[in-house]
């Protein structure tokens, strides 16, 4: 966990190719809150894309962190401090 006095990162980064998933779970374990753009790999190939968003999603689990869509052309990763609201049951 991060103190309070340690800055937390957000990056945004475009998907273009599986390549750039080694970097994207770097800057996860460095507990970043990362902005993907993924519609360069959407356009070019889906499965791809698939199989990228399974492999950061199990990572990120892993991590403790949180993932998910921003919509059609967007996935936020957060690291484990803050979680994506889905609804106000979660709320505690």
């Amino acid at each position: 966990m991060h103190p309070q006095d340690t800055p937390i990162y957000l990056k945004a980064i475009t998907l273009r190719n599986l390549r750039d998933i080694p970097s994207i779970k770097d800057d996860a374990k460095k507990h970043m809150i990362l902005i993907l753009r993924v519609t360069p790999l959407a356009q070019k190939d889906v499965l791809e894309l698939r199989k990228a968003m399974e492999d950061l999603y199990h990572h990120v689990q892993s991590l403790g962190g949180d993932i998910a869509r921003l919509g059609e052309e967007r996935v936020v990763i957060m690291p484990p401090a803050v979680k994506i609201w889905r609804g106000t049951s979660e709320l505690r």
